[in-house]
């Protein structure tokens, strides 16, 4: 993963926390679900962008393999 989507996904997580201690804090629902909702759209992003890099590495590792033989 980029060091650009890592920081990206991080800052989506975070502003999504802080949305929601603030609607918590003020008892906006809307906000302390919309605080939640991109938590989780960052972890997701976050989680996508592991997969798609062991995904990279290991076709990498199998394509070394096959041009050492």
């Amino acid at each position: 993963m980029s060091l650009f989507d890592k920081a990206r996904d991080k800052a989506e997580q975070a502003m999504g926390t802080a949305k929601e201690k603030l609607g918590e804090v003020t008892g906006n629902e809307s906000l302390t679900d919309s605080g939640k909702a991109d938590q989780t759209s960052g972890e997701a992003k976050e989680s996508a962008h592991d997969l798609r890099d062991k995904a990279t590495g290991a076709f990498q590792d199998m394509k070394d393999k096959f041009d050492k033989n």
